[in-house]
């Protein structure tokens, strides 16, 4: 255990995330570690197929080839220790081809590799037990078109093969933050029971998982981040108690601020204070946010609660298939004649469907980009002159997905006037992902670590049932109403950061000032977000929206459910991941004294 400062350095926040993070961190004075997560459900069922190709392959390859491979022998001169999930559905092999690079460049470093998250060999079992997803309530898919199954596994197996002597240790899935808490609980001694600290270390862990997002990527007020070409990825210097400050390496671009590690905290995290990982589950509304220097943020405060005692299991299976096309119009009704076209493609396509016996679509879309379509009933714009028509469809035929895109060129010269231009050449049909997603009980799962010739099997059997009606829930702030308002953009109250969970959208709002809130939580009801998002919610039976506080982060966290058009994997949508969503809100007109409004630029 040791209670100097540890330096994290975050370097990947997706699969293909840029190759210079690795040496711009490799400058940083005191790093200890460097931290990749390349993983998402989309992500996992592109590793299963190039696996199921090619027993070599399934893993993030950049990995080894771009992050590693150039940067091996300064790593190891300054022994600085790597953590990534790059192992994807094939962590054996993502180990082997480092070890590869490794005995090629004459290095002495050891990597360890943590399976058993990957649970797709039980796929008939699965198909036969009557499991069913863990928010619609379906049945496990077919077990012939299921891609990938992982448990989500957490931080402590990471901190076992440190401790066993690993330099770098890779992963298959685990939870994002796992690569950063695993490095906290090996440096600091943390035990299962040293539950703040471990909600501060996936805190941590969740600000460093999607790199520049923390730095100014993605940022509200983006105009005041300089050097986009050159943006700093971000490093946490974390304490014993878990408190941690937010830092990027000296000249490099980007921002640091209250602001863009508020928006990154709320990225995705449904119950703030019920954010379940395999280690603990974590209390965020008690997180405390405070500028301490230039691009130096302190984050202290996060709470936790006894870890759960099962694992959280994604599985990625094929449905349907998909096709769609952009196309460009400018000109007097632009609007308008892109709509025809569209309406007119899908008739065309159904009248070759029913002379050859096929099913209809089972969902179409049209998006007219440059009307503000995402706005719905608060659009702005009637007719517009210029446009880019998204059109997409699912069908249960691959056959029926050739005929629509058949058709969507075919009518091109009969198209109203204005049409100038395709997306390219003509689309393929594709696969729909879906995600099935379930719980299994820890004692189900074998987790162990690969090292050498050595096999050391990990007791992650531990946790306890999560209690959500026993959590106590914070106060809503009440605003004076008795003061003269006037009415201003939430903007100018706040920052917005939103992003997707499977089918629900998280949007994260975060007021600039504490006297702000009392006004944004008097706006901002359930029934307000609900109507705003209605377009977007109107094809779902649920499509409710659940409101929670963060008061110490002066913020409010939304969770949308069904209300993605399927799941960002699944969906057809234009912003299939709801990236766009908080802009939207952000909008929305808030009451507030004319003494607030006042002092606002």
């Amino acid at each position: 255990m040791t209670d100097t400062l540890l330096r994290i350095g975050g370097a990947s926040g997706f699969w293909g995330d840029a190759a210079r993070a690795t040496p711009q961190l490799l400058s940083v004075v005191g790093l200890n570690y460097i931290v990749y997560d390349y993983l998402a459900e989309i992500t996992m069922s592109i590793m299963a197929r190039a696996r199921a190709k090619d027993e070599l392959k399934g893993y993030a390859s950049d990995f080894v080839s771009a992050a590693m491979k150039p940067n091996l022998s300064v790593i190891a001169e300054r022994g600085i220790k790597v953590i990534s999930n790059a192992g994807g559905v094939n962590p054996e092999a993502c180990a082997r081809a480092l070890r590869q690079v490794i005995a090629e460049q004459g290095l002495s470093l050891t990597v360890a590799c943590v399976v058993g998250d990957d649970l797709v060999a039980r796929k008939e079992s699965l198909q036969t037990s009557g499991i069913t997803e863990m928010f619609s309530g379906t049945a496990f898919p077919p077990s012939e078109k299921v891609l990938s199954i992982n448990a989500y596994l957490g931080a402590f197996p990471i901190a076992h093969a440190l401790a066993s002597g690993a330099d770098i240790v890779v992963t298959g899935r685990c939870v994002d933050s796992a690569v950063t808490l695993g490095a906290c609980i090996h440096a600091f001694g943390w035990g299962r029971d040293d539950l703040d600290q471990l909600a501060m270390g996936s805190l941590a862990g969740h600000i460093l998982e999607c790199g520049p997002q923390a730095t100014g990527g993605n940022f509200t007020d983006w105009e005041q981040v300089q050097g986009l070409s050159d943006m700093g990825y971000p490093i946490a210097e974390i304490s014993s108690d878990g408190s941690f400050v937010c830092t990027k390496p000296e000249h490099t671009g980007g921002l640091v601020s209250v602001g863009t590690v508020s928006e990154q905290m709320l990225y995705e995290i449904g119950d703030p204070q019920a954010y379940m990982l395999p280690d603990v589950v974590c209390d965020f509304s008690t997180a405390r946010i405070e500028q301490v220097g230039e691009d130096r943020v302190q984050v202290s405060g996060a709470k936790g609660r006894a870890a759960p005692d099962t694992y959280k299991v994604s599985a990625t299976y094929a449905d349907e298939f998909r096709g769609g096309t952009y196309m460009t119009f400018y000109g007097i009704d632009a609007n308008r004649k892109a709509r025809a076209l569209g309406e007119a493609i899908f008739k065309a396509a159904r009248r070759v469907f029913r002379n050859a016996g096929l099913a209809d679509f089972s969902e179409t879309s049209i998006e007219l980009l440059g009307t503000e379509t995402h706005y719905g009933a608060f659009s702005k714009v009637k007719n517009s002159r210029e446009i880019v028509m998204k059109i997409a469809v699912k069908h249960s035929d691959i056959g029926g997905i050739g005929i629509f895109l058949k058709e969507a060129v075919g009518l091109g010269l009969a198209t109203p006037p204005g049409l100038s231009g395709f997306a390219g050449s003509r689309p393929s049909p594709s696969p729909v992902v879906r995600l099935f997603s379930y719980t299994v009980p820890k004692a189900q799962v074998q987790v162990k670590i690969l090292l050498g010739d050595e096999v050391i099997s990990c007791d992650e059997v531990y946790g306890e049932v999560l209690n959500i009606k026993a959590i106590s829930r914070p106060k809503t702030p009440t605003a004076d109403r008795s003061l003269q308002m006037v009415k201003v953009p939430l903007i100018a109250l706040a920052w917005g950061r939103s992003g997707d969970k499977g089918d629900k959208a998280n949007i994260g709002i975060i007021a600039r000032k504490q006297e702000y809130l009392p006004y944004i939580c008097a706006a901002l009801t359930e029934a307000i977000v609900r109507k705003r998002f209605a377009h977007f919610l109107s094809n779902s039976k649920k499509g409710n929206v659940e409101r929670y506080l963060l008061p110490a982060s002066n913020a409010i966290n939304f969770l949308l459910h069904d209300v993605l058009g399927g799941g960002g994997v699944a969906s057809i949508r234009n912003d299939a991941q709801g990236k766009g969503y908080a802009q939207l809100l952000l909008s929305c007109p808030i009451s507030v004294p004319t003494a607030i409004a006042e002092t606002l630029s």
